[in-house]
């Protein structure tokens, strides 16, 4: 009969632990919040992002430009990620 050394049987209970404490934390969590229904006219909600100018990132809002300037919006899914 083979001996099962003593680092896979820790790795196992480790396993089987750390699954617990998932789903506890699952249990736990804050269900999420009900996303935003804007139609075409509506102002934009508030928001806050980080941006960087070539030397440091700044935080930039748009508060910052409403009634001063028009801001246009661009999102691209998984752009420069490589994937």
């Amino acid at each position: 009969m083979r001996k099962v050394p003593l680092a896979v049987i820790a790795f196992i209970i480790f396993i089987a632990f750390a699954g617990r404490q998932v789903a506890e934390l699952n249990a736990q969590a804050k269900p999420a919040p009900k996303p935003l229904q804007l139609k075409v006219g509506d102002a934009a909600p508030e928001f806050t992002l980080l941006a960087f100018d070539g030397k440091d990132i700044k935080k930039v809002s748009l508060q910052d430009y409403r009634g001063k300037k028009n801001v246009a919006l661009a999102f691209y899914v998984f752009a420069f990620t490589g994937g």
